[in-house]
């Protein structure tokens, strides 16, 4: 597996290697034209579209261009132009080890663990997914860098660099900690109320350490995503004035009315977290799960689909696109996207919340998450149309972030 990986990034490398041989040539004042039959947006969809880009931003959107298009930079034919796909619940220094096992701290030596890393920002990349939101892992720092330097072809990554989930803290100790993830570089703060799916997801924090938390987080001008299993846990959580709320497995109707009346943002699993751990049994297996750990994800699938079809038909809450993709998940963030249709969402509302309204929860609604004139260039280009069958947003056929090309027909 991390063979295949290295080889596939030095591939990319080849061809997007600028001409010292070293970094990957940024974006320059010279204008890319990409011609496509379609193009969702990141609201709704245009026909036979022009786009223009220029320094790594969109210059131009252009619907209905007739033969002009054939003279594009990238003419993309029949395929479908997309924003780049953002998943808000990523864990990118999570990979499998060379014993086969999930990595520890001691199983690897730095270098191979960069490079399975370094791995997991490709395959997520290559997916179509231009921005991750990382919660969380020290580990982040490096790669989010060393990413937005062109250094390594990945997602454009924000991070919570650690999650908080001492309970026992004091309410001023959890203060002077934001404070600190702040100083850090912490994009978001990352949050533990509840336990784990395993052991019911408990609430886990106070309710008053869950407010000097989130408190805090606001104060300092950061979000705050709290991970929330139990029904008890999501109404805290949203009580506290908490950004957004993770998972809600087991949240009802009064917290998902709850969480539209404040204006929470809702990430809530369907199924990509749950079965990745199931489909690699003998891996997790190795890595300490045990048959009742298996027992529980198998039972949380249809607890989370009957949950997120509430969720869907509660009027004003805010449902993005998050995965919580852990080891072997990487690279196949959109099955998420799949499972969210079969469960009853539209595959345009689905396509929303995977890029206009992830943005708008990351606070980069401004930048990033539409194809709009004057947003980063980060584009993707699909065969087929995922706006009437969403499968076909597995097939990509184009990558560009920040107005770098990554792959291209």
């Amino acid at each position: 597996m991390k063979h295949s990986l290295l080889v596939g990034a030095l591939s990319l490398a080849g061809s997007a290697i600028g001409a010292q041989n070293s970094p990957i040539r940024p974006p320059d004042s010279t204008a890319i034209t990409i011609h496509a039959a379609r193009m969702f947006d990141g609201r709704g969809v245009k026909e036979d579209v022009l786009v223009t880009v220029r320094a790594g931003r969109i210059e131009r959107v252009e619907a209905n261009v007739g033969t002009r298009g054939r003279s594009a930079t990238h003419d993309l034919g029949a395929a479908t132009l997309l924003p780049g796909l953002i998943d808000t619940h990523v864990h990118p220094g999570w990979y499998i080890n060379r014993r086969g096992a999930l990595h520890g701290r001691d199983d690897d030596t730095p270098a191979q663990s960069a490079l399975a890393r370094a791995g997991n920002l490709y395959v997520t990349l290559m997916a179509g997914f231009t921005t991750i939101q990382s919660l969380a892992g020290p580990e982040d720092l490096d790669l989010r860098d060393a990413v937005a330097r062109w250094q390594i072809p990945g997602p454009r990554i924000l991070t919570s660099i650690v999650q908080i989930s001492d309970s026992s803290l004091s309410v001023d100790s959890l203060h002077s900690l934001v404070r600190a993830l702040k100083v850090r570089g912490a994009d978001v703060i990352k949050l533990f109320a509840s336990a784990g799916l395993g052991a019911g997801g408990q609430q886990t924090f106070s309710d008053a350490k869950l407010a000097a938390i989130c408190g805090e987080a606001k104060a300092q001008g950061l979000r705050s995503v709290v991970h929330a299993i139990s029904a008890a846990s999501v109404r805290a959580a949203t009580l506290a004035g908490c950004t957004e709320i993770e998972h809600g497995t087991f949240a009802t109707k009064a917290e998902l009315e709850l969480m539209a009346s404040r204006g929470t943002i809702f990430d809530p699993q369907v199924c990509l977290v749950f079965q990745n751990y199931i489909d690699h049994r003998d891996v997790y297996s190795r890595s300490g799960f045990t048959p009742q750990s298996f027992e529980a994800l198998a039972n949380a699938i249809p607890t989370a689909t009957a949950m997120f079809r509430q969720a869907i038909a509660t009027p004003g809450l805010k449902v993005v696109f998050g995965t919580d993709a852990v080891a072997l998940a990487h690279g196949r963030n959109a099955d998420e996207l799949l499972c969210r249709v079969r469960a009853g969402q539209r595959p345009t509302d689905a396509l929303i919340s995977a890029t206009s309204a992830a943005a708008s929860a990351l606070g980069l609604g401004d930048h990033v998450g539409q194809i709009a004139n004057g947003y980063d260039a980060d584009l993707i280009a699909v065969r087929g149309d995922p706006t009437r069958e969403i499968a076909a947003i597995r097939d990509v056929v184009f990558v560009m972030r920040g107005g770098v090309r990554f792959a291209a027909p």
